[in-house]
């Protein structure tokens, strides 16, 4: 291919140019040469490299530094970090060479994001330690997990030029950890963009019906504000008030995601765009207006006192301060209305990296104190969890990244912010390490409770201890902070041997009782029998009491021959099973590969296929290869963490495939509906429905059906018609 080298070096100049208009005006002389050396590297480093779409390598660098300036807020380290992000890897320049160049602080950083880059490359065993690589850069240098989610966000937006499949993967790991991320180290903007462009990827059907019927209501929802906005204006004006308001829609991942939550159609969404007010204040009077603003809105307009949520007067860990409310506007729709000062907007637009601009007057020190604070618990739950799967780790990280909190007190009144659902044994984990090991119970509120007491907001807690309490196997159940589980499993590890032991006595006591032999070979069949790995897990099962004498006494009768037949007998597949299990033996329906083979495959339980499903296949370890919808629950999962064992899929032969699936249908109940609906999946449609169950409460009846279905057309047709049924308000799959 012939590029126009003019061409392209005029537009690099144009870009960079753009990445530099405003750092020349907040920067000084010495800020602005240090970005300026960065990018003459950086254009040497990527002089004769492009991306798949033939650009230019180096528009990549500048793009990713103005989302650092622009919308992220960092400052000329940061910008000159993500014009070389790519230059160790990329290049021959080496982390010594950056550190002569420009210092030890902007080498490391540039180092740590390599070091990020090369898990996109590897297997799954090291993508594990590089996961780990990636959170505990939050504790050496924050700005290396900013640089490398402006990374991200980039990637996501130019990501067309790849296979539909790397489409997937990578949008797939995008919504998986980056989008958790940017949401904890408050990026809401940028946390929203990447749920939404790795929807378009993953889900491209429902992306593009949300957006296009977004843009439908452009024209209405602009008004709606306009009207809004024109009589908030006037009464805030009135008052004297520097402000600005602006609308907007929701996300569309959002709207999606509370979609299927509510499972509602999109017109039944209950709010599709929100309003901001923005008001001037310093720090004195920053709290009074907030209030006096939300008694404005709430004089003019009626509010729902349920979805009020006050993140003033108790900011949420990530530092994001608001009100938000809910209100009955013009032509009685409910909008969502957030209030919120400019310093308030401008940590809720560019999070953890807005703190330090205000470090006099405001709130002292308190939301980078949590930022600390959980910086320190992450480092401590990838020190104490070695041994756990990248899937298990990223799961117990990210109850710290997305979850609600709840506000709870120590007994001299200090504050503690956790998960909600957290127990009492998770409070006596917060406050020290050896207070959750020696949990006995607590006091909440005067009363005693014990260690699964689920805390509420506002509950006052004291720690009941002893010295001769230990951590337990089943304290895992119990806790949900992650810091918690990795106090219990570190000290259960520590102790196993002993442990051990005391189950190996156990197990030798029960079995002299029973007349059995305590030998490798008993041993060994024991484990099987019991579906255990070694001979200390078997131990340890009955020094825990995970095992006891009544799963003892069934391996005893298992020994038996007249047990093993009947428990074969027991076995034996009902004609529901064989019904259920036919449509895996045939091999014909289903295609894998780019060379679309014909292999031995079953379908997934997490999830149902019928024909027209976009499905794909996953290899499994012990049952071969499961097919999934590309809905199913736990398709992001599959595809950002092992995505080498997922296999594009294709249906080629549906004729004889018929699949049974699950619908919930909900409407106003009246004489005659059930028969209005069986008429239509029986006589319409000539569908077989296997079985029905309908309540009716208060006029509104649910019911839910199983059917056998052919395709997924004639699913949509039977929607179609059933939602076309005087009083059917929804009808969706489950």
């Amino acid at each position: 291919m012939v590029y126009d080298l003019e061409q392209e070096n005029k537009e690099i100049l144009a870009r960079y140019k753009d990445l530099i208009s405003n750092t020349y005006r907040t920067l000084d002389e010495e800020q602005n040469k240090l970005i300026r050396k960065a990018f003459d590297i950086a254009l040497d480093a990527h002089k004769d490299q492009r991306r798949k779409t033939g650009e230019p390598y180096i528009y990549h660098p500048i793009e990713v530094a103005k989302i650092v300036a622009n919308e992220i807020g960092l400052g000329a380290t940061s910008i000159a970090c993500a014009l070389l992000h790519d230059v160790i890897e990329d290049s021959d320049y080496t982390y010594e060479d950056l550190k002569k160049i420009f210092g030890k602080k902007i080498a490391d950083i540039v180092n740590g994001l390599t070091k990020i880059s090369v898990m996109n490359h590897q297997n799954i065993s090291i993508q594990s330690e590089n996961y780990r690589k990636l959170l505990l850069t939050l504790s050496e240098d924050f700005r290396v997990i900013l640089i490398k989610i402006a990374d991200r966000l980039h990637n996501m937006r130019t990501l067309e030029s790849m296979t539909p499949e790397k489409q997937k993967k990578i949008a797939s790991e995008t919504v998986y950890i980056y989008a958790p991320l940017a949401h904890r180290l408050g990026l809401y903007n940028i946390k929203s963009e990447l749920e939404d462009l790795s929807l378009k990827f993953n889900n491209p059907d429902v992306y593009w019906d949300i957006s296009e019927k977004l843009e439908l209501a452009k024209e209405n929802r602009e008004k709606y504000v306009q009207e809004f906005t024109k009589e908030v204006s006037e009464q805030l004006a009135e008052e004297g008030l520097n402000f600005s308001i602006k609308g907007r829609a929701k996300a569309i991942s959002s709207i999606y995601r509370k979609m299927l939550k509510q499972g509602v159609t999109f017109d039944e969404v209950f709010d599709n765009y929100a309003i901001r007010i923005i008001y001037k204040s310093d720090a004195k009077n920053e709290k009074f207006l907030a209030w006096k603003i939300y008694s404005i809105v709430t004089d003019l307009y009626h509010s729902n006192p349920q979805r009020m949520r006050d993140w003033i007067s108790q900011p949420r860990s990530t530092g994001y301060e608001s009100l938000h409310l809910t209100v009955l506007g013009p032509d009685k729709k409910w909008i969502e209305v957030q209030i919120r000062s400019e310093r308030m907007d401008d940590i809720a637009e560019k999070g953890v990296a807005a703190h330090y601009k205000y470090k006099e007057g405001f709130r002292q020190n308190t939301d980078e104190k949590n930022f600390e604070r959980w910086v320190t618990e992450i480092r401590e739950v990838l020190e104490n969890q070695q041994e756990l799967s990248t899937t298990e780790l990223l799961d117990n990280i990210k109850l710290n990244l997305y979850s609600k909190e709840v506000f709870v007190f120590t007994p001299k009144g200090e504050i503690k912010i956790l998960p909600i659902g957290s127990t009492a044994l998770d409070f006596a984990f917060s406050v020290h390490s050896d207070l959750g090991t020696k949990c006995l119970g607590a006091k909440v509120n005067g009363k005693l409770v014990p260690i699964s007491y689920v805390l509420q907001n506002g509950d006052q807690v004291d720690i009941l201890s002893s010295q001769n309490q230990k951590p337990k196997l089943d304290w895992l159940d119990i806790v949900v902070t992650s810091k918690a589980k990795s106090k219990i499993k570190a000290y259960l590890n520590s102790h196993k041997n002993e442990a051990s032991q005391e189950g190996k006595e156990t197990l030798q006591r029960k079995l002299r009782h029973a007349k059995i032999n305590f030998n490798d070979e008993e041993i060994n069949k024991m484990q099987k029998f019991f579906n255990l790995k070694t001979s200390q897990e078997l131990f340890m099962a009955f020094q825990d009491g995970t095992l006891d004498t009544g799963d003892l006494r069934k391996y005893i009768e298992s020994k038996s021959v007249f047990n093993n037949l009947l428990n074969r007998l027991r076995k034996s597949p009902t004609k529901n099973q064989l019904y259920e299990e036919a449509p895996e033996t045939n091999l014909d329906m289903i295609v894998f590969g780019k060379d679309e083979e014909k292999m031995n495959y079953s379908f997934a339980k997490c999830c149902t296929v019928i024909p027209g499903d976009k499905i794909f296949g996953f290899i499994t370890i012990s049952d071969g290869i499961k097919v999934h919808n590309d809905n199913c629950p736990n398709a992001i999962n599959l595809r950002a963490q092992y995505d080498y064992r997922v296999l594009p899929a294709k249906w080629v032969n549906e004729e004889s495939f018929k699949n049974r699936i699950k619908i919930e249908i909900e409407g106003l109940d009246r004489m005659g509906m059930i028969n209005d609906i069986t008429a239509v999946i029986s006589n319409n449609m000539s569908m077989d429905m296997k079985s029905m169950s309908i309540e009716s409460n208060n006029g509104i009846f649910l019911g839910n059906i199983n059917l056998e279905v052919k395709n997924k057309s004639q699913l949509e047709e039977t929607f179609k018609q059933l939602k076309n049924i005087n009083g059917v308000s929804r009808v969706k799959r489950l």
